[in-house]
């Protein structure tokens, strides 16, 4: 990737939610065009994602990352972080999650996959 893993995972959702640019734009500016992430067991290509993240982009009104850990070697990336989306409707998400990834030659990535497990709040 021409961004560190850390600077990816907190440039991303800022971009991709709050950014200027239509969310597909921003999406293949990161990831290749036959990009898949298996979140959980579920298989999501280019389309599910941008299907699910375009609503998020009214509903959302911040989002902050805290990167615990990260690794990359090669063509592969791994970190360990929490997401918190603040929502519109006043409740607030917070997400850990685990993810692994597998690069493209340019850099872009090609393949997710991650675990996540919603945090309680007051945590």
């Amino acid at each position: 990737m021409d961004v560190t893993v850390a600077a990816y995972l907190t440039q991303y959702p800022q971009e991709v939610a709050f950014g200027e640019h239509d969310a597909g734009t921003v999406f293949d500016r990161y990831h290749t065009a036959d990009f898949v992430m298996c979140n959980n067991g579920v298989q999501l290509d280019r389309e599910k994602l941008l299907a699910h993240v375009r609503p998020a982009r009214k509903r959302a009104k911040g989002v902050h990352v805290e990167v615990h850990e990260t690794l990359s070697a090669a063509d592969r990336v791994a970190a360990r972080y929490t997401l918190t989306a603040d929502m519109a409707a006043g409740n607030t998400i917070t997400t850990e999650i685990y993810m692994f990834g597998r690069l493209s030659a340019d850099g872009r990535l090609q393949r997710v996959d991650q675990i996540t497990r919603d945090v309680p709040s007051g945590r």
